[in-house]
């Protein structure tokens, strides 16, 4: 295996393979101390969880990223903050908005066997009891050759190699928290009836790929923008700023309730942040992404994803030590952080 298809040990698994399963369970810590402490120590300790969990199948790669939200963080650690942190800001357009919803902390849990998701979920969850509530569960499934339940190819742009770690981890730019990462979630309703009536061709325009053979196609005359196009950010030299989605479609068929689970993790935050802004609000402003005509997003909020020195550290009150995050003891991060991808444990298994 090439070293561009590892990333650093000491990074969370953002990049474990595509998953067959997954839970997006996002939770709101109690206002009390003994709440917060609580939370501090589940949080601290969820890779010991996977273990007892993961052993029963090795092969069913069952892992968990934890995401922290940012009034949680000042409230864990009040000493130290990573740069871009912040909550989701509410984007609204002249005809859609993208919401902002509570959250402290994100669970997402991934596994090729959904018993050992149910599992993991079921004990972490017993773990919370008295301290947290869940704001939102979502279970999400893989469909098809990785597609949505609009039919298309999920995922396509995702960074691969050496251009992942490049893209996804923070790197000296934030040396205290180089190895996190940022991460954003918003859950979507699809219409299906609606997109249904819909020609293939009028689909294709608006997703900007072809719908059985996933080519990219290019945009039609005019500002109204597919949504290939509105969601890729460019760093102003030419290339373009990619982030990493692990997007899942969930639904409930009896209930006619179908849609898509966005999650992007991303070395920089305001990439996402801008992506948002160029589909809700349009660009030009009043041109918006098509495919919120039949997309309706519920849910959004902002995580930091720490590395895991970071996270074990955070367990850690202020009765225990008197070190931030930013003092915990780990390697010194690389300038870059793909000069260390040598080093690490997880292998990169997607092809979408």
């Amino acid at each position: 295996m090439a070293d561009g298809d590892r990333i650093p040990l000491d990074a969370q698994s953002v990049a474990a393979p595509l998953s067959r399963f997954a839970v997006f369970l996002v939770v709101t810590v109690g206002a009390s101390d003994a709440a917060l402490e609580q939370a501090r120590g589940v949080v601290a300790g969820v890779d010991d969880l996977i273990k007892t969990v993961g052993f029963r199948d090795l092969s069913a790669h069952l892992s968990c990223v934890v995401g922290i939200g940012s009034e949680l963080w000042d409230r864990l650690s009040p000493g130290a903050r990573p740069a871009e942190l912040r909550p989701f800001p509410m984007v609204s357009g002249a005809r859609h908005t993208a919401p902002s919803t509570p959250g402290d902390v994100l669970f997402h849990i991934r596994a090729d066997r959904v018993d050992l998701v149910f599992e993991f979920e079921r004990l972490l969850l017993d773990a919370l009891r008295g301290a947290a509530t869940v704001a939102s569960e979502t279970q999400g499934f893989r469909y098809f050759d990785a597609r949505d339940v609009l039919g298309f190819v999920d995922g396509t742009a995702n960074p691969v190699g050496a251009e992942l770690a490049e893209s996804v981890l923070i790197g000296s730019e934030d040396p205290d928290f180089a190895g996190g990462s940022y991460v954003v979630v918003q859950k979507y309703l699809h219409d299906l009836d609606t997109w249904g009536r819909l020609s293939t061709e009028e689909q294709e325009s608006i997703i900007g790929r072809t719908k059985l053979d996933n080519v990219e196609l290019d945009d039609a005359p005019g500002p109204q923008f597919a949504h290939k196009t509105l969601s890729t950010i460019d760093d102003g030299a030419g290339g373009e700023l990619d982030i990493l989605r692990d997007n899942m479609p969930f639904g409930r068929p009896g209930h006619g309730e179908f849609g898509t689970f966005f999650i992007g993790y991303s070395r920089r935050l305001w990439v996402i942040e801008r992506m948002l802004e160029r589909m809700f609000i349009g660009e030009p402003t009043g041109f918006h992404d098509r495919i919120l005509d039949v997309s309706t997003a519920l849910t959004g909020t902002t995580f930091f994803v720490p590395s895991r020195p970071v996270l074990v550290g955070l367990g850690e009150s202020e009765e225990q030590t008197d070190a931030s995050p930013a003092s915990v003891s780990h390697p010194s991060p690389p300038a870059d952080p793909d000069e260390s991808l040598g080093i690490g444990s997880l292998r990169i298994g997607r092809t979408s």
